[in-house]
């Protein structure tokens, strides 16, 4: 019986004040209502007062405690639904004609049922009604007249009534809204799902697009560079051709796989394709920055770059050159130091400037400071940004030079 007597639902500090609001407004309702019909505000005719059995008098303590019985355990309406509607509903029609000239409110008996249609099932609503409308119009009326006696009734049943569609209407809105936030919810999901389903073809997609180009291209320059290689003594013309078209190959190959990359980076306006550069362009970087305004220290003597791995090679210079366009872009530096050298911890790329320290995320040709400290840790690297104590900026990678990983 757990189920029927006890409503498993939780019910928060909220919940349980406004229970005792309702409770308090429904008692007060019922005091108002018992001054108003034991005086002669209603009915101000002596003659029709004595004739309907109603009598000027002041309600005593029995007649409040009797309304108490029948509202206050409203303040636990929502947790014991049923017992509280059989306990007031009870209570009211034993009472209703105990008091000589006091007719007791149906307020508590409505505000229950209202309680059992909104909580409980349709079932159970239905069976509340049937057992409140049958014990108001079998019951013993408290008026003495037989036209006061129906009226009386008709209001009840008529307020109990209202009261049950009243609950069932909120139950049957709370629900529709309850499914629209679920459907609501579960078309956001769906939504989400296809978005990411459709994101992992595309990778799928270019990732093939990607193996198709690389096969290609690698195969031609593989087989053109086989064919110089055979004909570079016998005959030099051809074997210069065959390499000038090996090298067409790859950078086309290379500008097709830069252009997908450069679609695939958010924000980009366009990818860069010129040819993989290593450190040996540093003047020209160097001559970049003096060409902004900026005048420049090159230190790159202590840097072996015969000992250093190709792709090391090419993310320094990577580095170095994103480096430099945050300097002209963003710094406002009028002086910076480049140096560079190898060590036994590795490869070491150092930029400092005096500018206002402004690092951007991006900017707008390459990926910024998340992109160089992205191709450091691809390297096994480590990789520091930030200001200086004595102003400016200052960049710093180190990466071994026994990485295995490339930069991407």
């Amino acid at each position: 019986m757990e189920n029927f007597l006890v409503n498993n639902r939780p019910m928060a500090p909220k919940d349980w004040a406004v229970d005792v609001a309702v409770m308090l407004a429904a008692f007060l309702f019922g005091c108002g209502q018992l001054m108003l019909t034991a005086s002669s505000i209603v009915i101000p005719d002596l003659e029709l007062r004595q004739y309907l059995g109603i009598v000027n008098v002041v309600p005593d303590t029995s007649v409040f405690v009797a309304l108490a019985l029948t509202t206050l355990p409203l303040a636990a309406r929502r947790r014991f639904p049923w017992p509280v509607f059989l306990f007031v509903l009870i209570t009211f029609l034993g009472l209703q004609g105990a008091f000589r000239g006091f007719s007791l409110t149906v307020v508590g008996p409505v505000v229950a049922l209202y309680t059992i249609a909104c909580e409980r099932g349709r079932t159970e609503a239905a069976v509340a009604v049937a057992l409140a409308v049958a014990g108001v119009l079998f019951a013993d009326a408290p008026s003495r007249t037989a036209s006061l006696a129906f009226f009386t009734r008709f209001q009840n049943v008529a307020l109990l009534a209202a009261a049950a569609l009243a609950g069932y209407a909120y139950r049957t809105h709370r629900a529709y809204v309850a499914e629209t936030e679920r459907r609501a919810l579960e078309a956001e999901r769906s939504r989400e799902e296809e978005a990411a389903r459709r994101v992992e073809e595309e990778r799928v997609r270019i990732a093939r697009e990607v193996h198709d180009i690389t096969a290609h291209s690698l195969s031609a320059v593989s087989i053109q560079a086989a064919a110089a290689e055979r004909l570079v003594d016998r005959d030099p013309a051809a074997a210069k051709k065959a390499i000038a078209t090996a090298r067409t190959t790859a950078k086309d190959a290379l500008e097709e796989i830069r252009g997908m990359i450069g679609v695939l980076r958010a924000g980009d306006p366009a990818a860069e394709t010129e040819p993989t550069a290593g450190t040996e362009r540093l003047d020209d970087l160097a001559a970049y920055l003096r060409r902004a305004g900026v005048d420049v220290a090159l230190d790159a003597g202590g840097y072996d770059r015969a000992a250093v791995p190709a792709f090391v090679d090419v993310a320094l210079y990577g580095i170095a050159r994103e480096a430099a366009t945050n300097i002209v872009r963003h710094a406002g530096a009028r002086s910076a130091t480049m140096r560079l050298f190898t060590g036994p911890s590795g490869a070491c790329l150092t930029v400092e400037d005096d500018g206002r320290g402004a690092a951007a995320e991006t900017d707008g040709h390459g990926h910024g400071i998340a992109g160089m400290a992205e191709r450091v840790g691809l390297l096994g690297g480590s990789f520091s940004a930030g200001p200086r104590l004595r102003g400016g900026f200052r960049v710093e990678a180190r990466i071994p030079l026994g990485a295995e990983k490339e930069a991407s």
